[in-house]
């Protein structure tokens, strides 16, 4: 199983887990943090990091 696929099991599980304990809105709030703290960390990143992060998303990490 890849990173990827663990790390969106695991946002889904805590989407869950929070729309079964907590109320509507505080639940849309941790699907609005699981959404968009990857989107926020790649934006953060300068144009060479982000060339280099799709170079190695293509050959592998540690290949």
């Amino acid at each position: 199983m890849s990173p990827i696929q663990k790390y969106a099991i695991g946002a889904g599980i805590a989407v869950l887990l929070s729309w079964m304990i907590l109320p509507g809105w505080v639940t849309l709030l941790v699907v609005l943090g699981v959404i968009a703290a990857p989107v926020v960390g790649y934006m953060m990143l300068d144009p060479s990091q982000r060339e280099r992060l799709k170079r190695a998303r293509r050959r592998g990490i540690g290949r």
